[in-house]
């Protein structure tokens, strides 16, 4: 790693820190303590010199039985190190052409891969499909078991039973699903986790379906939740571990899609088995839902175990023959394991003497750690105040209540399930390039107008008018959704905690997120009832304004940010930040968008910022003078730069 201007030459923190003058601050947690080894783990093996390097190849290769490979691994290695100057590594290292052309066409070709990463993929992507689908089982089928069950009238009880069979799935996952997530991953592996979660998305999910009473509903439907924790926790754990890093981000970002397809299927089946018999028709609605979870069920012992948790259970014969399957190369493989070993040694540094409840209780003790929950807290709470499950849980209700027959009512849901997915899609291209806090930003404004919008339709007279608004209103709320709320609170929440709390981060933001699903999917029947269609909408139109505030203050940007640029940016005190908004970024906006001054600069936050607009503002001044002399300076320009950089991030080993 170069040399780090925030580091003086003891290692000890110096200035400039995250903000001109301020600091990170100084604690005993484990956390704190061990800055240096997070940094590392952009690179472990940076700075080692080739003898070192290969000594400890040797070394490793003794220890784990891979000694038949330990050619292999020498040139892995040194791929590790430094993964765009393969081409240069001389001596008995030094890679052959098909070697070399492998290495080449991930590059070029980054999907072309193993029948097997295809597979995992493929089950992956169905994970996240069951998960979407278990969320729409009781949409439609909430027009129909509410009077079958007793429990269809006006009064609080009725409107409470109603509302917790809704939730009975995030209350499972919220209390218990989530927080098992951590136990069974290590003692059955994520395939293991994966196998237990799609039994309970199968067989509760079935018996939801002959249920005569809400009690056995209600029991259904909170062990079906367990299984949906600890597979939203696990799923994309998998499919980033068996990927290769040039398409990891988009494996990440694919469980919203294919969470959004879920919910499309689960809306387009309780469309297709309306006409069935009343007494049918919602008992198919409410156990379709097992489909997907078999095909997940027959194929997950199909695909491999992730390498990465056989290497951290020391069995590293059975993660290389996980990882051949994973890869098209030996020398893929070699690379891969010999780095992903170096960075288990680091986490191992890093983790020592900290434990799951000190880690949790460090949360909201460790100021860097204490900021990073709140931010995580905030757009996970935001998905809920911003009104999507009101549509997913509620919509053919919604419809319903508002002038549409039973049958438009299900064909509008129809049509929110597909533009919520078609919709994902963009996200792909947007969360990095606009960035999270941007995308959320503008969102929210949008999600807020169409919702109200959409309410205050339904106060038209009843006909074909009011019920094609209202719908469109709501196609549109979705379509702003999708890919902003929707993909952002999952990915955001992954990467601001730090390597030593990020699974505990992590499974408190599921929670967070699942438990306030929960409340929501309780209390709207009450707010349906007694607000009617457009107060309710209005209300979470005011819901989506303060999510806003709530973001605009305290969710700092992520976006192509390294882990020392976020400890940085998680070193400034929240009062700073928010004070920074209020006082330079929001007027710079206005000047800027309002006022459409072009020659408005908004000050940088971060000391590293400073640094980049300097440099930036360099690069520029250089090539200005080199057009207008006409010569060709020996600087590369920015966009050269950055596809140097772009090309090093998608050659980079797998982590």
């Amino acid at each position: 790693m170069g040399h780090n201007p925030d580091l003086d030459s003891s290692g000890t923190a110096g200035e400039p820190k995250g903000v001109t003058g301020s600091h990170i601050e100084q604690t005993s947690s484990n956390l704190e303590a061990n800055v240096n080894l997070e940094a590392k783990l952009k690179n472990p093996l940076e700075g080692l010199s080739r003898v070192e390097l290969l000594s400890r190849v040797e070394t490793f290769c003794a220890e784990k039985n891979l000694t038949e490979h330990l050619p292999l691994f020498r040139k892995g290695a040194l791929i590790a190190q430094s993964p765009d100057n393969y081409a240069s590594i001389s001596g008995p290292e030094a890679l052959d052409d098909e070697e070399k052309a492998v290495l080449l066409k991930e590059v070029e070709h980054k999907w072309r891969l193993p029948a097997r990463l295809f597979l995992t993929i493929a089950t992956c992507s169905i994970g996240a499909a069951v998960q979407g689908w278990d969320q729409t089982g009781t949409n439609g089928a909430n027009i129909f078991f509410p009077n079958y069950y007793g429990i269809g009238g006006d009064t609080a009880r009725e409107k409470l039973l109603v509302g917790l069979i809704n939730a009975g799935p995030y209350i499972g996952s919220a209390f218990i699903g989530c927080w098992l997530s951590d136990p069974i991953n290590n003692w059955i592996g994520r395939r293991g986790v994966i196998f237990v979660s799609a039994h309970f998305c199968i067989w509760p999910v079935i018996g939801s379906a002959f249920c005569h009473t809400w009690p056995q509903q209600l029991a259904c439907r909170l062990l079906m939740g367990i299984g949906m924790g600890v597979k939203a926790s696990t799923v994309p754990i998998y499919a980033a571990e068996n990927s290769p890093a040039a398409i990891r981000g988009a494996l990440v970002m694919s469980w919203q899609m294919w969470t959004a397809f879920g919910i499309f299927l689960g809306t387009a089946f309780n469309l297709a088995v309306f006409n069935a018999s009343s007494n049918v028709n919602w008992r198919l609605m409410l156990g379709a839902p097992f489909i997907p979870a078999v095909p997940l069920l027959l194929l997950i012992y199909l695909c491999p175990e992730s390498p990465r948790w056989y290497m951290k259970k020391g069995r590293y014969p059975e993660a290389w023959k996980s990882m051949v399957k994973l890869r098209n190369h030996p020398i893929q493989v070699a690379r891969d394991m010999f780095y992903i070993h170096s960075q288990l040694e680091v986490e191992h540094q890093l983790l020592a003497g900290s434990n799951y409840a000190k880690r949790f209780v460090e949360l909201f003790t460790v100021p860097r750690v204490r900021r990073a929950t709140l931010a995580a807290f905030t757009v996970m709470i935001a998905q809920q105040m911003c009104g999507i499950n009101i549509i997913a849980f509620y919509s053919t209700t919604i419809f319903k209540d508002s002038g549409s027959t039973e049958f438009q009512a299900l064909l509008s849901s129809f049509g929110f399930g597909l533009v919520n997915w078609l919709f994902a899609f963009p996200a792909f291209w947007t969360i990095d390039t606009f960035g999270r806090r941007s995308l959320l930003l503008f969102t929210f404004p949008q999600m807020m107008w169409t919702l109200l919008a959409a309410g205050l339709f339904t106060l038209l007279d009843m006909g074909t008018a009011r019920t094609a608004l209202v719908a469109l209103f709501v196609f549109l709320f979705a379509a702003f959704y999708s890919p902003g709320e929707g993909p952002v609170p999952f990915t955001y929440s992954a990467e601001v905690f730090p390597l030593s709390h990020r699974e505990v981060g992590m499974g408190f933001a599921v929670a967070t997120c699942l438990f306030w699903a929960s409340v929501l999917g309780i209390t709207f029947p009450f707010l349906l009832d007694s607000l009617g269609t457009v107060g309710a909408f209005g209300l979470y139109a005011g819901f989506n304004l303060v999510a806003f505030i709530a973001i605009f203050l305290v969710v700092p940007e992520t976006k192509q940010k390294t882990l020392e640029e976020l400890d940085y940016v998680f070193a400034v005190k929240t009062s700073k930040f928010m004070s920074y908004q209020c006082t330079k970024a929001l007027p710079w906006f206005i000047k800027r968008w309002v006022f459409w001054q072009r020659n408005a600069k908004l000050e940088p936050l971060y000391e590293f910022d400073r640094i980049k607009e300097a440099e930036k503002e360099r690069r520029a001044e250089e090539e200005r003078r080199a057009k207008e002399t006409g010569t060709i300076t020996s600087t590369a320009t920015g966009a050269e730069l950055d596809e140097k950089k772009g090309l090093s991030h998608v050659n980079a080993p797998n982590a």
